[in-house]
């Protein structure tokens, strides 16, 4: 732990009374004690006394302590500090207060932390902070537990009118029969339904808790702090009181704190304030930090004074509850279909009904003797009664299977499933619209550093003037050495961390400050500690994406001689420059011809794929800078230039080649200039060599002045686009839109967030993303690679498409059920398929059927399609084709077992119908395996590769042989022998070559039933 030496100018007020041992220590104390109060006023103290009487808890009495870091016996730092004074001096950002305690330093001496090193990072220090101040977590609402899943499956309106049936069929059932047969019909719906409502609940509830584990993760934020002296990447989770924080534009500050150091930083407080004017951060009049909020400009370090619960941040999201329930666009368009198909349903189980209740007020129904059930008013009221309440359980149900419920829920497994399997590969789902909506992306505009190439930068070529130096300090002129390193060293927010143990230094900022300082560090022996001791930063302008530069302010302290240091864009900062130096050390005036051979050195650079920085200063006069501190732009004088090369990323090219296979263009945006734009698309394969690159490539400034016309026409053929700001970004995502695209966008910085939100999608990049970026993106690429993109995009289509198959399935089931009831209903006055066996193929195709089709992994035969397009509808031709053969099959082969099904096997009524209903359930299994390829004919391509599947199938076959064979009384069924399974099984199987003749017929191009599709992020 870092002590204070202060002694006699630091009082602690502290909670308890420190024992002095030894005679001669205790009567210097008390005579430094003395001589201290004597020469302060009583105002003082009294003033000091509101301050850290606050800070420290203090009993009835006050002990002064002196020199409170050399007592006797063993001390315990921070219980004697108060938390909320100190949470409250911050988040009321109370200045009188902190100037009348001394300033952000004499906290830092309370919490232990030194200003260079920070704190320790041993295991035990950062524990016992935790312990004395709590861990930057903040206390969750309560999550919703298992039991509120399974009231709200109760809530159903179906369910609850099948509930009060079957209690009211169970009460008759009782009362004609006796308790010990008249339970089986009214309990044998009730088992069904709770078992139906438990399936539900469960799956819903782990989902809800597979949510709740993603949203954690896209919680868990890095961020940088000094501890031991040196920078580290910790989880947002691990920040303590006392840790010193580096923060840069785009981060969230994760705790309260106090400005440390730093320059032209901004933050904007509108999450916790409501104001949307960015503050400045100051030592001057506000130093105030607040957890939250988001730093816009400059950079700085802060000392962390609260965290978690103590700060205003930590109270608010406690008391927020996260929506997990999130509704999709296709969600919204699934419950339209589910609303249509269930008014449809309603209206046959109403004319069922109807049907039903006419037939047996007019004699024309039999019971189980074959005697006529309704016999006027000889007929009892019970049996009236038990007569009405199984015609409605059974119009009831008929709707139970008509509302297709598992439509809704087929999309939550499905989405769930994807996210769980996107975190593998590299993509964390922020939004769960954005997982069905990348499926439809038409254009993917995309970011080059990082995304496209590694990442990795390193310098390749220093030219010094019109020459191409060697990697050799001892090349250069010592005047121009000297201006290049305080060029590199002071003008950068990188830091070189020499460890003790190490011979080679620790360098650590951005991929493009970190590869600069490691030429200056390794080639030109730059020593980065001693220049920022020997110089004073005055004013510091941050690096911006508008800007492309970044600019310094110094002087030197040995002979208070002033420079501007720039550095950025290469051809930017040409632009300021009217002179040169060259390898003796000369300064050459630049003229038109140089400035162009310049340019020339630039371009040659760029069709390399280098990113030309270039490096330029200009001395200024130390008596005209009162009160102006703005930086020079004009008048400079050029140090150099550097060629940063950054590889393209390992299979970006054949990324970029599927991506074109699956119809979907790629758009490169970056801020390059044109010819390394040029070079890099080429080399990833957006560009052809040989191919004319007019209309492709265009830079930044000329698409902005287009008119919206030229926009419009020449959005589809650009592919890069060159020296591009934030704001082309946008203009570029807002055409597309307007054209019908659907579309996605990288970013990483925090000025591309309005394009993020734009976007249909927003793909912001984990590693290089800041933190504003991250919040404004609908999917997290982790690896920042693009390959990772376009597993995203498989991912999405992959969704879509299990959600397109489990449609097909569903709806076969739905019209296949309600032809047979309603057609028997009419003809014979009686429904083959009871309550409690729709229920079990309520559950089949719902929840199993569900599971089973929405966990397909996606295969390679969805890059060979088309998107499909915001306004395609959800149901093909080829869906209904399919469907429509399925359903006419089935409701054919079943019709006729009712009405011929006893005098071709010779059986009785009641084998009959289980006959149907087996053959009805294993022409549903077998359907399933249709379903899986809804035009491929082979229907078992890649079968084994999912198990979940055929565990299911093999599951729903059991629970069959289970329902027929040993539950007769709570199935109403009877067993089969091997003949009546065998033929059940046969004409379920014939599903199969009919699917496969199906598929043969071709369908127009052209779709039905279109439900039109919102917008998926409409942030």
């Amino acid at each position: 732990m870092i002590k204070t030496q202060k002694t006699s100018d630091t009082v602690m007020f502290m909670g308890k009374d420190w024992s002095v041992g030894k005679p001669q220590k205790r009567l210097q104390l008390v005579f430094r004690s003395i001589y201290f109060i004597a020469i302060l006023s009583k105002k003082t103290i009294a003033k000091n006394h509101r301050i850290l009487g606050g800070v420290f808890r203090s009993p009835s009495y006050v002990a002064i302590d002196i020199e409170p870091h050399n007592r006797d016996g063993d001390h315990v730092p921070f219980l004697d500090i108060d938390q909320k004074a100190l949470s409250d001096l911050v988040t009321e950002k109370n200045f009188d207060g902190l100037c009348q305690y001394g300033g952000v330093k004499e906290f830092m001496a309370i919490l232990e932390t030194h200003e260079k090193f920070g704190i320790s990072s041993n295991g035990d220090a950062i524990k016992h902070r935790m312990d004395v101040f709590g861990s930057n977590t903040y206390e969750k609402p309560p999550a919703k537990s298992f039991m509120s899943f399974v009231l709200e499956a109760f809530k159903d309106t179906t369910i609850v009118i099948l509930l009060v049936c079957a209690v009211l069929s169970l009460g008759f059932g009782i009362k004609q029969h006796g308790l010990k047969d008249g339970w089986y019909d009214g309990g044998s719906i009730i088992v069904a339904v709770i078992l139906v409502v438990a399936v539900s609940a469960i799956s819903n509830f782990k989902q809800n808790r597979q949510f709740e584990k993603l949203s954690d993760v896209s919680s868990d934020i890095k961020v940088e702090v000094v501890r031991d002296g040196r920078r580290q990447s910790i989880s947002i989770f691990k920040v303590v009181v006392g840790d010193i924080l580096c923060l840069k534009i785009g981060d969230q500050i994760p705790a309260d704190g106090l400005f440390l150091d730093g320059h032209s930083l901004k933050v904007d407080e509108s999450s916790m304030t409501g104001e949307s004017d960015h503050l400045e951060i100051n030592d001057t009049n506000n130093p105030f930090l607040l957890s939250g909020t988001k730093v816009t400009d400059g950079y700085g370090r802060m000392l962390v004074t609260s965290v978690g619960m103590n700060t205003g941040w930590g109270k608010m999201m406690s008391s927020i509850t996260r929506d997990l329930d999130e509704e999709t666009p296709l969600q919204a368009r699934l419950n339209k279909l589910t609303s249509y198909i269930g008014k449809v349903g309603l209206l046959v189980a109403f004319l069922v009904l109807v049907v039903l209740l006419i037939r047996y007020f007019t004699g024309h129904t039999e019971d189980e003797n074959g005697l006529q059930e309704f016999k006027g008013s000889k007929t009892e009221a019970d049996d009236i009664m038990n007569a009405i309440v199984r015609i409605v359980a059974a119009a009831v149900t008929i709707v139970v299977v008509a509302i297709p419920e598992g439509l809704p829920l087929a999309v939550t497994l499905t989405l769930a499933y994807s996210m769980k399997r996107m975190m593998v590969d590299n993509a964390m789902v922020r939004k769960l619209s954005a997982c069905e909506t990348m499926g439809s992306a038409t254009s993917i505009c995309t970011d080059k550093t990082g995304t496209l190439t590694q990442n990795q930068m390193k310098v390749a070529e220093f030219w010094l003037g019109k020459e191409a130096m060697g990697k050799t300090s001892s090349e250069i002129a010592p005047n121009v050495l000297e201006l290049l390193q305080q060029g590199v060293g002071l003008n950068t927010t990188g830091e070189v961390y020499r460890p003790l143990s190490a011979p080679v230094p620790e360098i650590s900022g951005s991929p493009t400050e970190s590869a600069i300082l490691s030429w200056a560090v390794f080639d030109l022996a730059m020593d980065i500690h001693e220049l920022k001791q020997g110089h004073e930063i005055l004013h510091v302008e941050a690096f911006n994406s508008e800007k492309k530069q970044s600019g310094v302010l110094v002087r030197r302290k040995a002979g208070d001689t002033v420079h501007t240091h720039r550095k950025g864009a290469a051809e930017m900062i040409l632009a300021m420059c009217s002179n040169y130096y060259v390898r003796s050390g000369m300064i050459i005036a630049m003229d038109d011809t140089e400035r162009m051979q310049f340019g020339g050195i630039i371009k040659d650079m760029a069709a390399k794929s280098l990113r030309c920085i270039a490096f330029a200063y200009k001395k200024i006069a130390a008596e005209g800078l009162q009160g102006n501190q703005k930086l020079e732009e004009t008048g400079l004088t050029l140090l150099g230039m550097v060629g940063l090369k950054d590889p393209c990323r390992p299979g970006v090219r054949e990324a970029v080649e599927s991506c074109r296979d699956a119809g979907v263009n790629i758009k490169m945006i970056t801020g390059d200039n044109v010819f390394t734009a040029k070079a890099i698309a080429i080399e990833c394969g957006i560009l052809k060599p040989n191919e004319d690159l007019n209309n492709a490539v265009v830079e930044g400034i000329t698409f902005r002045n287009y008119s919206q016309e030229e926009r419009m026409v020449k959005i589809d053929s650009i592919r890069v686009m060159a020296r591009s700001s934030p704001f082309d970004k946008l203009l570029m995502v807002q055409c597309l839109k307007q054209k019908g695209h659907v579309v996605a966008v990288t970013g990483d910085g925090t000025n591309d967030a309005p394009a993020l939100k734009e976007a249909d999608i927003g793909l912001s990049m984990g590693i290089q993303g800041t933190e504003v970026a991250k919040e404004s993106s609908d999917i997290v690429i982790l690896d920042d690679d693009f390959t990772s993109v376009v597993t995203v995009l498989r991912w999405g289509r992959c969704v879509y498409s299990n959600i397109q198959k489990f449609i097909q399935f569903q709806l076969t089931v739905n019209v296949a059920a309600l032809a047979i009831n309603f057609v028997a209903a009419l003809s014979s006055g009686d429904v083959p398929l009871t309550a409690v066996q729709l229920l079990w193929v309520n559950l089949i195709m719902d929840t199993l059927g569900a599971l089973a089709l929405a966990t397909e992994q996606p295969s390679n035969d969805l890059m060979t399609n088309l998107p499909v397009g915001r306004t395609e509808p959800l149901i093909t031709k080829v869906m209904w084709r399919n469907l429509i053969a399925q359903a006419l099959y089935q409701v054919t082969v079943l019709l006729i077992l009712q009405f011929k099904g006893s005098s071709i096997f010779g059986v009785n009524e009641e084998v009959k119908d289980t006959l149907i209903f087996n053959s009805f359930v294993l022409c549903q299994v077998f359907n399933e395996f249709n379903a899986r390829k809804l035009e491929k004919k082979n229907i078992f391509t890649g079968i084994l590769k999912n198990k979940l599947f055929l565990g299911i199938i093999g599951m729903t076959i059991v629970l069959q042989v289970v329902m027929v064979e040993f539950l007769k009384t709570f199935a109403n069924t009877e067993r089969l022998n091997w003949g009546q399974w065998g033929a059940s099984i046969g004409i379920a199987a014939l599903s199969w070559p009919i699917g496969w003749l199906v598929k043969c017929i071709p369908v127009s191009s052209k779709q039905c039933l279109s439900l039109p599709m919102p917008r998926a992020s409409a942030s």
